[in-house]
C-alpha cells in the first residue's frame, strides 16, 4: 500500500480572470506534518478549499486524490465519514453549542460511546481550559478558547488526515504557543497534518517537510528545519 495519504496535481483554481492557484503539485505521506507557507494572496486557503470541496463558484482544474482515490465530488459530510478533516479559518465552531455538544458533533460518524467520553475526558486534560467551561456556549469563549475547541473538535473523529488552516491566525502569543505545543504532540502521535500558516518560523520548526507559496504557484519545497536556515525564505518570511 502507498504510503501517500494526499497527491495534488497540477492544481488549478481562478475565479473569473484571476487565477488563484497556477499548477500547484504537493504530496503528503502517511505520519507527515506538511507545511504550506506564503504571504496572504498566496493562494494557501484556496487550496484546502479545492481539497475539502468548499470553494465558490470558480474553475478548478487538476487531481486531487485522498488515500488513492479522486476527491472530485465528494461532499464534505462524506470526507468526514472518511476521516478527512479541517480546522478552518476563523475556527468555525457552533457558536449556540456548548463546548462538550461542539466535541460530540466531532465524533458524529462515530457509535462507540464508551470510546467518545474517553476521547472528550483526553482532550479536556490536553485543554483544561474547555474543561473548566463545558457547559458553556462556544460562542462565548475567546478566540484562543474557540480554536483549542475547533482543534479538539477535528481530532474527534479520529482523523487519518488533519487539515489545519491558520490556526494562529488572530491569537495571543502564549495561545499562539499553547496551539502549536498541541500541533506537535499530535504530530508525535503520528497523525498525518496539512498545516497552512502565516507565522513561518513556527510552522517550519513544527513540520517535517515545506511547501512555500508565492501568487499561485510554488516556489519551494524540502526540508523544514532546513527552510529555517535557507536565506531566500529567512529574507521572504522569517524577518531576517
Amino acid at each position: 500500500m502507498s504510503d501517500s495519504i494526499l497527491k495534488i496535481a497540477g492544481l488549478k483554481v481562478s475565479y473569473g480572470g484571476i487565477k488563484a492557484v497556477k499548477g500547484l503539485d504537493l504530496e503528503v505521506n502517511r505520519g507527515e506534518l506538511v507545511t504550506l507557507i506564503g504571504a496572504n494572496g498566496a493562494g494557501k486557503t484556496t487550496t484546502l478549499k479545492a481539497i475539502t470541496g468548499t470553494l465558490p463558484a470558480c474553475k478548478v482544474e487538476g487531481t486531487i486524490s485522498y488515500l488513492g482515490q479522486p476527491l472530485a465530488g465528494r461532499q464534505s459530510h462524506q470526507l468526514v465519514q472518511q476521516k478527512l478533516a479541517m480546522v478552518p479559518e476563523g475556527r468555525g465552531v457552533f457558536t449556540r453549542m456548548s463546548i462538550y455538544e461542539n466535541l460530540l458533533m466531532g465524533a458524529y460518524t462515530r457509535s462507540d460511546k464508551a470510546a467518545i467520553e474517553r476521547d472528550i475526558e483526553k482532550w479536556f486534560s490536553v485543554f483544561p481550559r474547555l474543561k473548566e467551561r463545558s457547559t458553556q456556549l462556544a460562542g462565548t469563549l475567546s478566540g484562543g478558547e474557540q480554536q483549542m475547541l475547533a482543534m479538539a473538535r477535528a481530532l474527534m473523529c479520529h482523523p487519518t488526515l488533519l487539515l489545519l488552516d491558520e490556526p494562529s491566525m488572530g491569537l495571543a502569543p502564549i495561545m499562539v504557543e499553547k496551539i502549536f505545543e498541541v500541533i506537535r504532540d499530535v504530530a508525535k502521535q503520528g497523525i498525518t497534518m496539512l498545516l497552512v500558516e502565516q507565522n513561518a518560523r513556527l510552522a517550519l520548526q513544527a513540520a517535517h517537510r515545506a511547501y512555500v507559496m508565492d501568487s499561485g504557484v510554488v516556489t519551494m519545497t524540502g526540508d523544514a528545519r532546513a527552510m529555517l536556515d535557507d536565506p531566500r525564505v529567512q529574507a521572504a518570511y522569517l524577518g531576517e
